[in-house]
């Protein structure tokens, strides 16, 4: 059974990547009670064979799924079903909705504080990194570089607490970062929300600026929560 290159979406249909599939056809076995809490799924051997997908594409679908807190992966034991549902993923040390009330109390002002002191350097660091960030097709690239991006808007603002709070969250940040982009085709989106929040600080609109970055951290709160409400499709997707 190969899942890769499968399509889902009715009317909107779309590419689906092979991790995405994998990651759905497990999802959707254990929110059916395929495999219930406390069971441990298949090895990696017996799960690449049945499905017929690589070791790292069902490695990456495993860690999508601990992310959702549907599972624990125990070294040296296997990965065990603890949860039949996805409630609030996990980036790291923090979870999506503890992640995102912070960057709106913190990245929101930042934003605009940022539009009344950014300083010349400060615009062509951003400007630099967005240019790149267009351009860049490693998505891994992408995510380093996107939260640079959220650091140089930080250090825009001239207040070093500011940017020592955004490095604190920065493993995280690219954690979510990466899981939008595989799980909810972020990555064009993202790019023209950067570009509003830099044309604002550009202009020193402060007005601008925490519009920009708060419709940012919308669409993506708006992603995850699509992701999380997304049910998986009860039959298994077709290769095309």
């Amino acid at each position: 059974m190969n899942l890769s290159d499968s399509q889902t979406g009715g009317a909107g249909l779309r590419r689906v990547s092979a991790m995405e599939a994998v990651l759905n056809h497990l999802r959707g076995a254990i929110e059916r009670g395929e495999y219930a809490i406390g069971d441990k799924l298949p090895s990696e051997a017996e799960l690449c064979r049945t499905l017929e997908v690589s070791r790292p594409v069902l490695r990456e679908s495993l860690r999508a799924l601990q992310t959702m807190g549907l599972t624990v992966s125990r070294t040296g034991s296997g990965t065990f079903v603890v949860a039949d549902a996805v409630q609030d993923p996990t980036f790291g040390d923090y979870t999506a909705g503890d992640l995102m009330e912070v960057r709106r109390h913190i990245e929101i002002p930042v934003a605009g504080y940022a539009a009344r002191r950014r300083a010349p350097e400060n615009l062509d660091r951003l400007e630099h990194l967005l240019d790149r960030m267009e351009r860049e097709t490693d998505t891994t690239a992408w995510v380093a570089m996107d939260t640079l991006f959220h650091l140089a808007v930080a250090e825009a603002a001239q207040n070093p607490v500011f940017r020592r709070v955004i490095e604190e969250i920065r493993d995280a940040l690219a954690r979510q970062s990466a899981f939008l982009n595989e799980l909810g085709d972020r990555r064009e989106q993202s790019d023209r929300e950067h570009r509003a929040i830099l044309d604002a600080l550009t202009d020193g609109r402060e007005p601008g600026a925490v519009d920009a970055m708060t419709h940012h951290l919308d669409r993506v709160e708006t992603t995850l929560t699509d992701i999380v409400r997304s049910a998986p499709p009860r039959d298994r997707p077709q290769a095309v």
